[in-house]
């Protein structure tokens, strides 16, 4: 996907990937003629409600705890904006531009379902947004994500009734007149629109989808830089043989081990020693990549498919159904996606703590057999890559903190009604820190491998993990007197991101 290409909304078919051409890469947004319909009977529905004088939950009701109060006919548009500037109550540093503008993206895919009641102009105005590079601050703490993300999208929304701030670009500007630049024009709400913007998941679902297709690209990166580190220390591919993984029948295991075969053939280093090598076994951390990169996979996918659900999932309340009837539900709650968030930070962390201990293994001077110690240029008068184990150690160890389940806590909120919720918005923060780490930790190991593979000249690794050195070697020059490294790891990181080192 490119910037060129434009994402039709129609609440149904979103995939992951359209999202995050979106989000971080510009995509363009439409709304589907389909949805317009959908919209415009499910608003039908909502303003035959109101006519009949019928109490429902947050249209002609209170809200939460105050689901009993009834709102005089008058005061219905009162009502929806009051909810919006009554839970912009966020603090904290700001979401990234591309979560929030995921955020934008998915709440406009659930207007678009046709469940929520709203005018089609409400997810008319979110693409425009969009389309027009405008976005609101959106601090990140103060979801439980239990109806929903709230806050967060309340901060949306005020935005969209030309109250608060709005970003143009990096530029920040009143909201009303960002709109008014732009050629777009502030929305009144009617009944049931305030509770239609900010109840649903949209907040973290969308840092959680983000983060999930980041999980795939550290997830092949950490083969190739296993494949490169197993080779530089002189392992062996024989316990990647795919007979041993096709006896355990674990998915996710038999196609790390393949592609971790694969990787390595046609090594020269590798065949150097396949005969003549006193060693019987390799540490787990070379010889067990496929048992934990593969259940680290499978994690990943099963995360992957609850939100690619999620994020056509309508996660309104009440929803609004075709043949008159509105419901009341928990849609809104957060479960799946803090629990995808939680298993994808654990899954990442153990791609991590393996990564962390190649590191070792490279630059230690007791295990990194024929390698300099620290892979120094003159060991003793220079340090070497000394330090960035210690580096990948921290951030390794970091991540193991940050791997506490979010989605098992629970505290009781809006006296009492919400008395169970899920942390989803915390899950999501903190898997996003996991994905910063560990993408650090995988840079460090293919510095330090493609130092240690350089070290066995002449002989020659495969064609493919040269690929993957060469394209680091566009990046980082080889370490010969110590030099600050920082600048170095950070510029990986930052190409690990992007899927520089997919081979």
């Amino acid at each position: 996907m490119t910037v060129h290409m434009t994402v039709a909304v129609d609440g149904q078919t979103l995939t992951l990937a359209a999202l995050r051409s979106v989000a971080a890469d510009g995509a363009r947004v439409a709304l589907a003629s389909a949805a317009v319909e959908r919209m415009r009977a499910s608003r039908q529905v909502v303003d035959d409600v109101v006519a009949s004088g019928a109490a429902v939950y947050g249209v002609t009701t209170g809200f939460g705890k105050m689901s009993d109060v009834r709102i005089p006919p008058a005061k219905l548009a009162e009502l929806q904006v009051n909810l919006v500037r009554s839970h912009v109550c966020g603090v904290g540093p700001l979401m990234p531009k591309r979560e929030v503008r995921a955020m934008m993206l998915l709440r406009a895919n659930v207007l678009a379902a046709g469940f929520s009641g709203a005018r089609p102009i409400l997810a008319e105005l979110l693409i425009g947004m969009l389309n027009a590079d405008l976005w609101p601050p959106v601090p990140e703490q103060g979801s439980v994500g239990a109806s929903g993300d709230l806050a967060p999208l309340a901060h949306l929304a005020l935005s969209l009734i030309g109250e608060g701030d709005l970003f143009k670009g990096d530029t920040r500007m009143a909201a009303a007149a960002a709109l008014a630049d732009a050629g777009l024009a502030p929305v009144v709400l009617q009944s049931k629109e305030g509770i239609a913007l900010i109840n649903g998941t949209q907040a973290h679902t969308g840092i959680g989808a983000l983060a999930v297709t980041d999980a795939m690209v550290l997830w092949e990166t950490a083969q190739v830089a296993g494949a490169a580190t197993l080779d530089a220390l002189l392992g062996t591919d024989a316990a990647f043989d795919d007979r041993i993984h096709a006896v355990r029948g674990q998915v996710g295991q038999r196609e790390a081990a393949k592609q971790l075969f694969d990787l390595i053939q046609g090594s020269e280093i590798r065949e150097s020693h396949r005969v003549a090598d006193p060693r019987v076994q390799d540490a787990y951390a070379l010889r067990c990549m496929p048992q934990v990169h593969g259940p680290a996979l499978d994690a990943i996918r099963f995360a992957q498919g609850l939100l690619a659900r999620e994020i056509n999932a309508a996660t309104d309340n009440p929803l609004v159904f075709a043949d008159g009837t509105m419901l009341s539900g928990g849609n809104f709650h957060g479960q799946v996606g803090a629990m995808a968030a939680d298993v994808l930070a654990i899954a990442l962390t153990n791609l991590a703590t393996m990564s962390e201990r190649r590191i070792d293994r490279l630059v230690h001077p007791d295990l990194n057999e024929g390698l300099a110690p620290f892979l120094a240029h003159e060991p003793g008068l220079h340090s070497g890559y000394m330090m960035v184990q210690v580096s990948a150690a921290a951030i390794a160890s970091e991540c193991k903190v940050l791997c506490h389940p979010a989605s098992v806590d629970t505290i009781p909120t809006d006296g009492g009604k919400e008395d169970v919720v899920p942390m989803a918005m915390g899950a999501a923060i903190k898997l996003r820190r996991v994905v910063q780490n560990v993408t650090h930790v995988l840079a460090i190991e293919l510095m330090c491998a493609v130092q240690a593979l350089e070290s066995r000249a002449p002989l020659q690794s495969s064609p493919r993990i040269r690929e993957a050195a060469a394209r680091v070697r566009k990046i980082v020059r080889p370490l010969g007197p110590d030099r600050a490294l920082s600048g170095d790891m950070t510029a990986l990181a930052e190409a690990v991101s992007t899927g520089t080192f997919l081979v």
